[in-house]
């Protein structure tokens, strides 16, 4: 590909809808701004508003609320790479050749999992065979199969598919974490602007007791045992395979993350690291330190240049507006309902390859582990040294987000039992009342949701919502160009793409899949007169 524009096909009003009402509500309604994004949006708006009036939360809340953060990322990439992606590189068909025994026996080269026997991988054999002879493929009816870009070896296409196939269930028992913390998912009823709701009495079966815990523990440790055993060594299996994949796709190489699972009252110790990287320099990593991070605050702007909103300002989210303003679709003026935020001028790649890079580069020990793990496994499936300078890449976005799922899942249990040794010292506290002076006050609250840093932003006048903006990690990737003409990081990792079937572009979802897009709509093709040459789901 020689040119890409990203186009955003749905605007967003919640912005509007908050104007004038109480703080202490933004959390249910930006919860709704997607279906999957819930517990972040929700998480991120409290915190923005405990930020503008100062408020601390007791440590008790600060644990629920990283348990749940972290279960629900958990849920997320596994859904993300074996449902939403992984089918990019798996071809299901091809699963119809292979030897279930010698998918048997590789598969216990590499991992210990203990459902990678032969029958698991016969059994899933004979369904696939019964879908097609029955002429449908059933949740795979949708698929590039037999495209030439597709490489995986029958074997590790049928181990691909079981693993598919049990990722369903996986998912399930992390997303039962968020639902026993968060009352229900989606769209968690449990929050609170100081804090959160989860009443804890030992005795009480009706609210947080040692049944509950320990049947949280029990659920992320198989959550723990599948990410560790199965997903971090499929991502490392299509990644040997497809080495070319790791040069391409690298596009914007200023990389954003924010600090998350907070160990303290006021958000100034963490357990993931946060900060920035320019031109792919490790050495320039610069921290972010805390909720009330300067550095942060006072960088970030979006741009409206190529933005179908009234004005072509680039402004700092406390002093936007939200004027929708829709005119034709036009590549040199206005093509997109997605904002460009910049920091410090620059565009910034968020998401889990940023995070592991910046964890990486700030010596995160559980980083440097799961990283090195990945990459020495697909070191020895690919008969060649892999350093990380390939996570630069269309690949290296997946890998990173299987080493992120591993760092989350120890984390998971780390304050798991944070919280169960807290609460046997006797503090059962959980909430600490708000209180919302007169005049004007101005927050933001940031956290590093699955796919990359989101940040909310308001301004309160006199206890009521003066202006409110998100911005969010589909924003920073998936953002059009700004006034200088730079390009977001979807359009830049476009660029220099193959693409073998311009009516099958599977390399082009390839690239958007990787970052994990989060926009209910669809990709258009087209070529360079304007006119449409295919049409994909991207989700």
């Amino acid at each position: 590909m020689t040119d890409a524009w990203s186009s955003g096909q749905m605007w967003r009003g919640i912005e509007v809808i908050l104007k004038g009402r109480d703080p202490r509500e933004a959390w249910l309604f930006t919860q709704r701004i997607c279906g999957v994004c819930t517990t972040v949006h929700a998480i991120t708006s409290v915190r923005a508003v405990e930020n503008a009036i100062g408020l601390e939360i007791p440590i008790n809340a600060q644990y629920i609320r990283n348990i749940i953060m972290a279960a629900h990322c958990l849920h997320d990439h596994i859904v993300h790479f074996y449902q939403l992606s992984a089918l990019d590189w798996v071809d299901v068909v091809s699963a119809l050749k292979a030897d279930p025994r010698a998918t048997a026996a590789l598969a216990e080269t590499l991992s210990p999992w203990p459902k990678n026997g032969y029958r698991e991988f016969a059994a899933v054999k004979d369904k696939l065979t019964g879908y097609v002879n029955a002429g449908q493929l059933g949740i795979f009816a949708n698929g590039y199969w037999g495209h030439p870009a597709m490489k995986l070896p029958p074997e590790i296409n049928l181990l691909a598919v079981t693993h598919y196939l049990q990722a369903l269930d996986i998912q399930r028992q992390a997303n039962k974490v968020v639902a026993i913390l968060g009352s229900k998912t989606p769209n968690i009823q449990n929050l609170a602007v100081g804090g959160v709701a989860n009443a804890i009495n030992l005795d009480n079966p009706s609210t947080l007791n040692m049944d509950k815990l320990f049947m949280i523990k029990d659920l992320l440790t198989e959550v723990a045992a599948f990410i560790q055993q199965v997903y971090l060594v499929d991502v490392a299996a299509v990644a040997a395979h497809y080495p070319d994949w790791l040069g391409y796709g690298k596009g914007v190489t200023n990389y954003l993350a924010v600090p998350d699972m907070p160990l303290d009252t006021k958000g100034t110790q963490f357990d993931l690291p946060g900060g920035t990287i320019m031109a792919g320099n490790l050495g320039s990593v610069k921290p972010f330190t805390s909720f009330n991070d300067a550095y942060f605050r006072d960088n970030v702007q979006e741009s409206i240049a190529h933005a179908w909103y009234d004005g072509d300002w680039s402004r700092h989210p406390y002093e936007e507006d939200t004027v929708p303003h829709y005119t034709d679709f036009d590549p040199a003026k206005k093509y997109s309902w997605v904002k460009a935020p910049r920091f410090s001028g620059q565009p910034m790649q968020v998401g889990p390859l940023a995070q592991m890079l910046v964890g990486y580069a700030s010596g995160h020990e559980l980083t440097k582990k799961w990283a090195t793990v990945v990459l020495d496994t697909a070191s020895s499936l690919a008969k060649t040294k892999l350093g990380p300078e390939v996570l630069h890449s269309t690949l290296g976005r997946h890998a990173c987000r299987a080493v992120r799922c591993a760092v989350l899942s120890d984390l998971s249990l780390k304050h798991w039992g944070l919280l169960a040794e807290n609460i046997g010292k006797g503090d059962l506290a959980i909430f600490n009342e708000p209180v919302f002076p007169s005049g004007e006050q101005r927050g933001f609250g940031f956290h590093e949701a699955p796919r990359g840093a989101l940040s909310h932003w308001v301004v309160i006048r006199d206890g009521k919502i003066h202006n409110y903006q998100c911005v969010v990690p589909s924003t920073w990737n998936a953002g059009p160009r700004d006034d200088k003409g730079q390009k977001g990081p979807y359009e830049a990792s476009l660029v220099g793409n193959p693409v073998a079937d311009p009516q099958r572009p599977l390399e082009v979802l390839r690239t958007v899949h990787s970052f994990d897009p989060c926009l209910a709509c669809a990709i258009h093709a087209v070529d360079a007169e304007g006119n449409e040459v295919s049409r994909v789901n991207v989700l």
